[in-house]
């Protein structure tokens, strides 16, 4: 059974920077991808990165490449977005997610859910 729990989200002003952490467990047994995304109000979610377990291959929304860097560290049973630069339309919430199938993460629909944490930016 795969638990994800996200951390690490706050108030920060534009320009600033956050570190979300996805702590994880039961990935090696039942995922191989994992994946941030994030959502507003309204609005349908909209993947942010993805990354496999290995930590061999990633990829960005193309929007946000260069501002976000997405790690994992499999001793820690932790995934990490690092978010630099931010700016007000990055204000959602943002949730890890998991599953077996990378192609899962990238369509937007994997199997394993976290239960998300808020960023807000101001300007």
């Amino acid at each position: 059974q795969v638990h994800l729990v996200e951390s690490g989200g706050g108030s920060v002003q534009a320009g600033g920077s956050l570190k979300l952490t996805c702590a994880t467990s039961g990935i090696i047994e039942s995922a191989s991808c994992l994946g941030w995304f994030r959502q507003t109000p309204g609005n349908s979610i909209e993947g942010v990165a993805g990354i496999t377990t290995t930590g061999g291959f990633t990829y960005y929304a193309p929007s946000l490449k260069g501002r976000f860097t997405i790690t994992q560290d499999n001793a820690k049973n932790a995934m990490y977005l690092q978010m630099n630069r931010l700016k007000p339309e990055d204000t959602a919430m943002y949730y890890c997610a998991a599953d077996r199938d990378c192609g899962e993460i990238i369509n937007g629909t994997p199997r394993y859910w976290g239960q998300g944490t808020q960023v807000t930016v101001s300007s």
